[in-house]
């Protein structure tokens, strides 16, 4: 019943292919696995529960280490074929736990509320922001405008990124028109709330980038070839060839 979900292929990218050689479980255990952690509100033990009813002897820890190793390569996979974005993006960090502190995750959002860029950081300061906005506008090109809420790190780090630049870019600073990607916080926030407070910075950087991935998958943002639509499961599984 697994396999019907998968879609067929002949070939694995080289850098997926390489990993697995060392995982030794069934491709289509592991991608299952992978995609319902990250794609719903389930912990680590509820996989192994699920698992073990259909017969299949999986360690939890086992399942975080097919996260941890697989996710990465699928997140540079994915950015190669994500859709375009709008110029006119909303920028804002929620926080998320990390053995027992408060970290930080910057996202951003077009108009349309398009996922931009996200970024985990353990620190919110100037540095953080300026690092997250570099990194978004080198995935994604430059906007004509940014909307942040009354932060004053954001503001300093879209300052110093327009010193930088010939062309500045518009910033504003208007809480309600955040609004749209404070909800967007909400689907992540939703995922991650079963994990019971994640132990290692690290780790929680690869299982958010995960969680991101799907969230983007659902929204329509990876660009598919063909004329027959994907279903979200079967685009997450056409980033292995």
């Amino acid at each position: 019943m697994m396999k019907k979900t998968l879609t067929p292929r002949t070939t694995l990218a080289p850098g997926i292919a390489k990993v697995l050689k060392r995982l030794h479980y069934p491709l289509e255990v592991m991608l299952l696995c992978v995609r319902w952690y990250v794609a719903y509100s389930l912990s680590l033990r509820n996989l192994e529960e699920m698992l073990a009813e259909r017969d299949i002897g999986v360690d939890h820890s086992t399942v975080h280490r097919w996260v941890i190793k697989l996710v990465p390569l699928f997140e540079q996979t994915f950015r190669k074929h994500k859709r375009p974005v709008g110029k006119s993006w909303r920028v804002d960090e929620t926080y998320i736990k990390v053995k027992g502190s408060w970290k930080y995750l910057y996202r951003a959002v077009d108009k349309t509320g398009k996922t931009i860029d996200f970024l985990f950081r353990a620190k919110r300061d100037k540095a953080a922001a300026r690092r997250f906005f570099e990194k978004a506008i080198g995935q994604n090109g430059s906007p004509e405008t940014v909307t942040i809420d009354k932060s004053g790190s954001n503001l300093a780090a879209l300052n110093a990124v327009n010193a930088e630049r010939e062309m500045p870019i518009k910033v504003r600073q208007t809480k309600y028109l955040n609004n749209i990607v404070e909800q967007d916080h909400r689907a992540i926030k939703r995922r991650t709330r079963p994990m019971l407070g994640l132990k290692d910075f690290n780790c929680a950087r690869v299982i958010l980038s995960g969680i991101e991935l799907m969230h983007m998958i659902k929204k329509g943002q990876l660009q598919c070839t063909g004329n027959t639509p994907l279903s979200a499961a079967q685009q997450f599984y056409s980033l292995v060839s």
